[in-house]
């Protein structure tokens, strides 16, 4: 896609698992990528020594994106550096294991504030450039848990994707007249930190297609919609035929 050579990329929580595959498929692709990390800040440096190590253009930029002001820092930090963001990807997710009993008040806001508010904030503060230039690309990291719940996690992260899934159509409504396309992928199990309880448990034995996800398959679906700009406003299922939608 010659088209990312001149394109500059965020990816937040991108310092691990499908983060870091969509931060190295953007910059395969020709993308300038800013890896974003909470605190994993060896993780974030090692990917995007992997990603100079091809000739790419990378930076790691260490921030919490739930909170307003890290977002306009790290936000004028890309821009000081690479360049304003053409491409978002929001990634940024946590998934706290509680049951009905056992959660509370702070874990369900710190869970929306991650998986939800991280998104909104992150776009409010991309979207100046890309309506300016009439040309961007937000992808949002939702789950397949939006559509059917979550078991293994507490109910606030289904809540969360679900609210991801109606932002991102929202947005597109908004933006698809600008040039801006707003879309969504919803990974089924995938092979992560996340996954890993979900493996050992034996749900992959259920998938039909007979194997568990990768962080790759759901960085070509964030590069599909990157490239297509007829697309926006959909919720792009990657899961092995876990959930027709």
């Amino acid at each position: 896609m010659p088209e990312l050579d001149n394109r500059i990329a965020l990816v937040t929580g991108g310092s691990r698992g499908i983060g870091k595959a969509i931060a190295l498929a953007l910059a395969n692709a020709g993308a300038g990528v800013a890896v974003n990390y909470r605190e994993r800040a060896e993780e974030a440096t090692s990917v995007v020594e992997a990603i100079h190590q091809s000739g790419g253009r990378a930076i790691a930029v260490g921030a919490d994106v739930s909170l307003a002001n890290s977002v306009g820092d790290i936000v004028s930090t890309i821009e000081a550096q690479l360049g304003p963001i053409d491409i978002l990807v929001n990634n940024a997710g946590i998934s706290i294991m509680r049951g009905l009993d056992d959660i509370t008040e702070a874990d369900f806001d710190r869970t929306i504030a991650v998986n939800l508010k991280s998104a909104f904030l992150c776009t409010q503060a991309a979207l100046p450039h890309m309506r300016t230039r009439r040309w961007g690309r937000i992808i949002n990291i939702s789950s397949i848990g939006a559509r059917i719940g979550a078991r293994s996690s507490s109910v606030a992260y289904g809540a969360a994707k679900a609210g991801l899934e109606g932002l991102t159509r929202a947005y597109a409504l908004r933006l698809a007249p600008e040039g801006v396309t707003v879309n969504a992928v919803a990974p089924g199990l995938i092979d992560t930190e996340m996954g890993k309880p979900l493996i050992e448990a034996g749900i992959a034995a259920g998938i039909p297609v007979g194997r568990v996800g990768t962080g790759d398959d759901i960085a070509q679906s964030v590069l599909l919609l990157v490239q297509d700009g007829f697309i926006t406003g959909q919720t792009i299922a990657v899961n092995g035929g876990s959930l027709f939608s």
